[in-house]
């Protein structure tokens, strides 16, 4: 453990961001009901700037917190260099972070697939973070997506999937009954998750893929490239623009729409016309 870089990293998240960072971390687990009495969740850790504040966090909260839950921090090592490896065991040992790694071989699976390695890599990764956590008795998982990933998949979903869609703070699993995914950094901006690493001198991973530097950019992360650059754009003539996106999942108006799908199912606004009257 680095002590003064512990110190100094706890005392930023607390104070010079506590109303960025903390503050919104806590709302989002309480507004969202995020955490129950008895839960035992694997914070499910990359070696990235998001998932090693969100440990910080969870550390923060558990010793805090008003009622009791239990916390296993999980990084999975998918094929890692031996360099990027050792980077997120060196900065789990300076945060005091008491990680438990497991390994699999999904680089090497993806290694020869053409089209969306990294949409493949997410999902299979997700998977795996799933029966591990599963196995060792967690019934949630969370993973560190931010306030720009939702508005970024919000309108990736417009401009290229022809479709109105979000990402939600917390989802009952799939193929993996009795587990559900939480994401607790919902309402935490990414500059300012930026700005807490680069004030404290922290270097994290970025994407630790061990080929996708001797390859074309993946298309998925390409369109989320072009997203984020167009939401800094129109920031620049509406400093809220963030806010509208993020607000316009909370506030759709079924009334006006062409049509939507619930359950699968899909319904038009023919269904209920003639019952409507003009607004």
């Amino acid at each position: 453990m680095n002590k003064p870089l512990l110190e100094k990293v706890e005392h930023s998240i607390q104070v010079k961001y506590g109303k960025d960072i903390w503050s919104k971390f806590t709302k989002a687990v309480k507004t969202y009901e995020l955490i129950k009495e008895g839960d035992k969740i694997a914070c499910c850790m990359s070696g990235g700037k998001d998932s090693f504040l969100m440990a910080l966090l969870f550390k923060k909260l558990h010793k805090y917190s008003d009622f009791p839950f239990s916390i296993k921090y999980l990084s999975m090592n998918p094929g890692y260099s031996e360099a990027n490896a050792e980077l997120i065991e060196k900065n789990a040992e300076d945060l005091d972070i008491p990680i438990e790694i497991f390994k699999s071989e999904i680089f090497d699976t993806v290694y020869n697939i053409e089209k969306s390695p990294c949409y493949l890599c997410a999902r299979m990764r997700r998977g795996h973070l799933y029966a591990y956590a599963k196995e060792i008795g967690c019934n949630k998982i969370a993973l560190g997506h931010h306030f720009d990933d939702v508005i970024e998949t919000t309108l990736m979903g417009m401009l290229y999937g022809a479709q109105i869609q979000s990402m939600l703070p917390k989802l009952h699993s799939t193929n993996f009954p009795g587990m559900e995914l939480i994401r607790p950094m919902y309402l935490i901006r990414e500059e300012d998750i930026i700005k807490w690493r680069d004030y404290n001198g922290l270097t994290f991973l970025k994407c630790a893929c061990k080929f996708t530097a001797n390859m074309e950019v993946d298309e998925e992360a390409s369109k989320r490239k072009k997203t984020k650059e167009l939401i800094k754009e129109l920031h620049k003539t509406n400093p809220l623009v963030e806010n509208s996106i993020f607000k316009s999942i909370e506030n759709v108006q079924l009334d006006t729409l062409l049509g939507y799908k619930q359950n699968g199912v899909r319904h038009s606004f023919l269904d209920n016309y003639d019952n409507r009257k003009e607004q």
